[in-house]
């Protein structure tokens, strides 16, 4: 037992052979019999007892060791029912500390990526601003007042965490583009960004939306560069 556990309390084990010797020694002295001399020691005569007086002691001394007994047994009881307890204290502790770490880091998530399904349906509209960018004539009026809501718009977004990316010229990265075409093309290595239906949006680092793009390809010896076909990836 730990010095931790036996602060405030005590313990007296007492070897069965020692109460069993005291009960023989009650009884010889009630028979008149004289204890048993250390070895080398000289015979000392003892007068008989009074039997009455030597019974009740040797009952008094089994009383003694019962209670002793009994007092062991709960003492024992008690301890392991409080280890139990202080086991118990320590796995709802444990319990505790693991639902706050968690609830911290729901908190943080929410924070960081509660507007995930508000951005998805607002992408369409980036998207439409987009397409009306790119189909305006270079002299059309109304491009630079386009051109100056989108931007407005994607201030807006930056704020929040939102952030697009273009993927025209880079290598396929199936985990950031989408294939919606192939382009058979001598024009570019196979692989290449050579289309950009969609440009690609994250929202703090985590990928809301991949880029929808076409990938170039090899053409076949007999078809003209440039030709596509729809991907069925």
């Amino acid at each position: 037992m730990s010095d931790s556990e036996n602060k405030g309390g005590f313990q007296a084990d007492i070897p069965v052979d020692a109460v069993q010797e005291a009960l023989r020694s009650v009884e010889r002295i009630a028979k008149g019999e004289p204890p048993p001399a250390p070895e080398g020691a000289p015979e000392i005569a003892v007068e008989p007892a009074d039997p009455d007086a030597a019974s009740s002691a040797a009952a008094e001394v089994r009383k003694l060791a019962a209670q002793l007994e009994l007092s062991t047994t709960l003492g024992r009881e008690t301890q392991e029912k409080l280890k139990a307890e202080h086991e118990r204290c320590l796995r709802l502790a444990a319990d505790l500390e693991n639902y706050r770490k968690r609830a911290t880091r729901e908190r943080e998530e929410v924070l960081k990526f509660g507007i995930e399904k508000l951005l998805k349906d607002l992408l369409p509209v980036v998207d439409g601003l987009d397409r009306a960018l790119a189909a305006a004539a270079a002299d059309d009026p109304l491009r630079e007042g386009v051109k100056l809501v989108r931007a407005t718009f994607e201030q807006t977004l930056g704020r929040h965490g939102v952030t697009g990316f273009s993927a025209m010229g880079a290598k396929f990265d199936p985990a950031q583009h989408e294939a919606l075409l192939q382009v058979p093309t001598r024009d570019q290595p196979p692989g290449t960004v050579v289309l950009e239906h969609a440009r690609g949006f994250k929202l703090n680092d985590r990928l809301v939306r991949p880029a929808m793009v076409g990938v170039a390809v090899e053409p076949p010896p007999d078809a003209p560069a440039g030709s596509s076909t729809t991907s069925t990836t």
